[in-house]
């Protein structure tokens, strides 16, 4: 079921991990960020449109994490854009001969079986440097950075005072780093990151996480320097005291302090390695 969060923008949470789907209101329909999980999920999501009178008139994907490029044909052939290195990572995903087995594999088990993959990870690249989205609706900056995955990118939409954070300043999922090469530095990037979306904070009324709660503006600057303080944490190579890990971490999401060990693990043999750790 769709919820107002703001004038235009509405949300739709999937079961599993929180997942925000955004939907913007535009002239002749509407911009959809982030649509899943599920078959059903979707399909409800599509039905909603269209009784607001909203067909999908474009896509974005915030980042190429397997919930973040789904896709459903009841959405239509609206362009789904996201970076350039979204799309270019997504390229190299589908470019594999088995890519659909392992993009499977990667799926939660709760809900591999209801997971569409046809349209998986179909991104249109927008060029280098974008700053706004080319759609007929209110103005959407991109804010693209480094943290978390390649090719990252928040939507602002000033008008209305939302940001669209990907999987950034969550209330219920831990920061992870961007850990795909040996010689990117993930801690520095993720700090970027952060003080990227810091920057764009006094425009923002509404923060919508990938997972968890919607907030207010307090609420944004709040997860922001809690989301630092955990990264900071990692550099110094111990699992950070959080809210969000070990026995306050919210039922069901107990697994993010499996996350934080794991993180400390590999930054300590990263580091020993000779790569780059912050």
């Amino acid at each position: 079921m769709l919820r107002q969060v703001a004038e235009g923008v509405l949300t739709h949470q999937s079961e599993l991990l929180e997942n925000n789907a955004v939907v913007v209101q535009g002239r002749t329909g509407a911009l959809l960020v982030d649509p899943g999980l599920t078959e059903s999920e979707m399909t409800c999501l599509a039905d909603d449109l269209r009784a607001l009178g909203q067909p999908v008139a474009a896509g974005f994907a915030t980042h190429p994490d397997w919930d973040h490029v789904l896709w459903h044909p009841a959405f239509g052939e609206a362009p789904r854009y996201g970076t350039a290195r979204c799309a270019a990572r997504m390229r190299e995903v589908r470019s594999d001969a088995d890519w659909r087995a392992r993009a499977a594999e990667g799926l939660p088990p709760e809900i591999a079986e209801e997971t569409p993959l046809d349209l998986f990870g179909l991104i249109t690249g927008l060029p280098s440097g974008t700053e706004q989205l080319p759609w007929d609706g209110p103005e959407v900056r991109i804010i693209e950075h480094p943290a978390h995955a390649p090719g990252h990118a928040a939507l602002l939409v000033p008008e209305r005072g939302v940001l669209v954070a990907g999987d950034m300043l969550s209330d219920v999922l831990v920061p992870n780093l961007d850990e795909l090469n040996e010689t990117n530095d993930p801690i520095g990037e993720y700090l970027v990151g952060l003080r990227l979306l810091e920057d764009a904070a006094d425009s923002v009324e509404v923060l919508v996480p990938g997972h968890g709660s919607v907030g207010g503006a307090a609420e944004m600057r709040a997860r922001i320097e809690q989301d630092r303080a955990y990264v900071l944490a990692l550099r110094e190579g111990r699992v950070p005291r959080d809210p969000r890990v070990g026995p306050t971490a919210k039922p069901g999401w107990e697994w993010t302090t499996d996350i934080s060990a794991e993180q400390v693990r590999r930054l300590a043999e990263r580091s020993e390695r000779g790569g780059t750790s912050g």
